[in-house]
């Protein structure tokens, strides 16, 4: 299990930060980079004078930008650069964090952020087109056509070989067409990663690596393994991270899902690398390839709700409180809505008032009394 954070102080509030904020309208400097000195100089002196300790938990980005009259997006990248220095570091389900000031070394499972991953494939690009120095290197927009990623994440990775002294910017807020490679960038980080750049140290890579020790040394073959919920409050990660590490698990065959009281057992043991593979086992088939009926049979009990409770126009509750209702997954209420939208009877609204919307109304189904039942062909 990875090493858990030894003590969390304190949540610190804005009224905690000092009162006189950054001047944009004097400087030429972006706003995050200004934000960004703010914080660190803030830190420090907070640290200095015992105000702060290591691991307190920031105001969330929200309440900053608030506070400093700037974008969400701008605190996050002020904030990422705060990191780069190891003032802070960041947790999923705990927030951004006071780092070790002295020993800025962050061991916490964290994911590889979008704009790591595209300082990468920059060096890498810059060295495999043998880009000379002193010589442009393709714009921000260019670059991101090449990556397939966004502009801004390309622009983060830009400003951060800046930092490092790799390329120069003339223009004091990086004109998309002077940005000069002045510093050949270091091979070693490349060449262990080479085509896997944009796969490897994700979150759910280590993660999963996590998960393998956690159930070899907890669980014996066929147990079955705790709920996603747990597992994510258990790590501290999200639900969608658990669940990303129990599909490649479960591809993996170290894992099998089944719907209902079966849940997902384990298949194997997760540290042997030669295994005799599972065989089919059981006369019901894969969660997966039940799926189908499943949502069938749950739309069915959408449109008898509609029928009951509902008239055209009407808003219908959220998919998770359906899926509570009908005890199933939000995919497969997913799955029942858009084959309920397609046949003309729902549609779908973005936005704040937005949700999903009655129009037309469908035949009441509750009289039909089938049950659908998915048999295993390999077991047959």
């Amino acid at each position: 299990m990875e090493t858990e954070i030894k003590s969390i102080q304190k949540k610190i509030e804005i009224s905690d930060l000092p009162e006189e904020i950054p001047d944009f309208s004097s400087s030429y400097e972006p706003k995050d980079s200004l934000i960004k000195k703010w914080i660190i100089n803030w830190i420090l002196s907070a640290v200095s004078k015992n105000k702060i300790k290591e691991n307190d938990i920031m105001p969330n980005k929200a309440d900053l930008s608030k506070y400093l009259g700037v974008s969400v997006g701008t605190v996050q990248n002020a904030i990422r650069y705060v990191e780069d220095e190891g003032l802070l570091k960041s947790k999923q389900k705990l927030g951004t964090m006071i780092s070790n000031v002295t020993n800025p070394s962050v061991n916490l499972v964290k994911s590889t952020s979008r704009r790591d991953k595209a300082i990468i494939a920059i060096k890498k690009y810059i060295i495999q087109k043998d880009i000379q120095l002193n010589k442009n290197i393709p714009s921000t927009r260019k670059m991101s056509e090449i990556l397939g990623i966004s502009q801004n994440t390309t622009r983060l990775a830009y400003e951060f070989l800046c930092r490092e002294g790799i390329l120069e910017s003339k223009q004091s807020r990086g004109n998309d067409s002077n940005w000069l490679l002045i510093k050949y960038p270091q091979l070693v980080a490349l060449e262990s990663r080479t085509n896997e750049i944009f796969k490897a140290d994700t979150l759910v890579d280590k993660l999963t690596i996590e998960l393998k020790n956690y159930f070899a040394n907890r669980y014996s073959i066929g147990d079955k393994i705790p709920s996603h919920e747990f597992l994510a409050t258990e790590l501290k990660v999200s639900i969608k991270t658990v669940h990303d590490c129990i599909s490649k698990l479960s591809n993996e065959g170290i894992l099998i899902s089944r719907r209902g009281r079966y849940g997902t057992i384990l298949a194997k043991n997760p540290l042997e690398t030669a295994y005799e593979p599972l065989k089919e086992n059981s006369i019901f088939s894969k969660a997966e390839d039940a799926a189908f009926y499943s949502y069938q049979k749950v739309e069915s009990q959408i449109i008898n709700l509609i029928s009951k409770e509902y008239k055209v126009g009407d808003k219908l509750p959220s998919m998770k409180d359906l899926s509570e209702k009908f005890d199933v997954s939000t995919n497969t209420i997913r799955k029942s809505l858009n084959s309920l939208a397609s046949q003309g009877f729902l549609t779908f609204s973005r936005g704040r008032f937005g949700g999903t919307f009655i129009v037309e109304a469908p035949v009441n189904y509750e009289k039909q009394t089938y049950q659908w039942l998915s048999i295993n062909p390999n077991y047959i």
